[in-house]
C-alpha cells in the first residue's frame, strides 16, 4: 500500500494527533479538523518527501476540502502509531506552481 493510502487509513480511523505548532496554526489561519480530514480523503497527494525531515521522516500532502479550498500538511510518515500533523496551512498561490511545486524567488529558493 503507498504512502498516501496508508495515512488515509489512519486519518478515517482517526489515529492523528496535532502537534502544538499545528494547532496554533488551525487556528490562525482558520483551518478546522473537519477541513484537515476532508483534505486528506480528498484528492491528496504527496508532493514533497522529507526521508531526513528535521523531525522525523515525513511528507508534505496537498489535498482539497469539500469546498476546494487548497491545503497543505506535514505529517510524520504512517509507519508511526500515530500521525503527528505538523503543521498546515492554505498555500499561497504566488509561492507554488498549481499548488504542487514551489516557483522559484528571486533568490533562488
Amino acid at each position: 500500500m503507498g504512502m498516501i493510502k496508508n495515512i488515509k487509513v489512519k486519518i478515517l480511523q482517526r489515529r492523528y494527533e496535532l502537534s502544538k505548532h499545528a494547532v496554533d496554526q488551525s487556528i490562525l489561519r482558520n483551518i478546522n479538523m473537519k477541513e484537515i480530514e476532508q483534505a486528506i480523503q480528498n484528492q491528496s497527494e504527496v508532493i514533497e518527501d522529507y526521508p531526513e525531515g528535521k523531525y522525523g521522516p515525513s511528507c508534505l500532502i496537498l489535498g482539497y476540502t469539500d469546498k476546494k479550498r487548497p491545503i497543505h500538511i506535514l505529517c510524520s510518515y504512517p509507519d508511526r502509531d500515530l500521525i503527528k500533523i505538523i503543521t498546515l496551512y492554505e498555500p499561497n498561490p504566488n509561492l507554488w506552481q498549481g499548488y504542487k511545486v514551489r516557483k522559484l524567488t528571486e533568490n533562488g529558493v
